[in-house]
């Protein structure tokens, strides 16, 4: 019985660990597919512990645009989404562009900065998604509130080692590879399939832990049964 209850509380220790955010500005989630819509958000920890985040600058592409830019509203930071003309027209989706998205900033509100230790999620919408590209390279500052701007904008290497200062990217697949791989490939939202693993994962947690919980139930009333007879047998 010890040991069971040991086992129980160590599965629930590493069942309860939270996912630490990662060490640097990156896309979540960062799988898509091409000519599609990207939802996703841009993840920033705070990495200084002496100062606090309080604005962040995404440059969007001009040789691939994106038609359209939304961002989600969070409470304590303004969103503003800049337009500027392009050098070129491009087409995109049969349509002739001559203005797109430059820049989307977030600015913290007075009072406002994600804190040492902590991290904030950037929520937007983009589309559409070039084609004939496998990624998009979407390049991030990190301002602090003392003055520091940290440039996440380096691309990773032909020998597939990170840089120091890697560059938010979104991983693009073909729209033919993702629907002959039947759901196992990108989506265009990058939301569905990651819902449906994780509650794929809980339910199958839930019954683990159920099956145990019976268990250990049905040996201490096996234990129980027997002591009951055993003091009816000296009585």
């Amino acid at each position: 019985m010890r040991a069971l209850a040991v086992l129980g509380v160590a599965g629930l220790a590493v069942l309860g660990t939270p996912t630490i955010a990662s060490a640097h500005v990156s896309a979540q989630p960062s799988e898509f597919t091409q000519g599609g819509r990207a939802t996703f958000a841009f993840r920033v920890p705070n990495e200084r512990d002496n100062a606090g985040t309080i604005k962040l600058e995404v440059t969007l592409p001009q040789d691939t645009p994106l038609t359209s830019v939304r961002t989600k509203p969070l409470p304590g930071w303004k969103a503003e989404a800049v337009k500027g003309k392009l050098d070129k027209p491009v087409t995109v989706g049969g349509k002739e562009i001559t203005e797109a998205f430059r820049t989307i900033t977030w600015t913290a509100d007075p009072g406002v900065k994600i804190g040492i230790n902590e991290y904030q999620e950037f929520f937007v919408a983009l589309g559409t998604l070039p084609e004939g590209k496998d990624k998009l390279e979407l390049p991030a500052k990190q301002t602090y509130e003392n003055g520091e701007v940290v440039d996440w904008s380096q691309s990773t290497g032909a020998d597939g080692k990170e840089p120091e200062h890697p560059a938010p990217a979104l991983k693009l697949a073909p729209k033919k590879a993702a629907q002959d791989d039947h759901g196992h490939g990108a989506s265009n939202t990058g939301t569905e399939t990651h819902e449906a693993s994780a509650s794929t994962s809980s339910d199958q947690t839930a019954r683990y832990l159920g099956g145990a919980g019976l268990a250990v139930g049905a040996l201490g009333l096996g234990f129980g049964v027997g002591a009951i007879l055993r003091s009816r047998r000296k009585a």
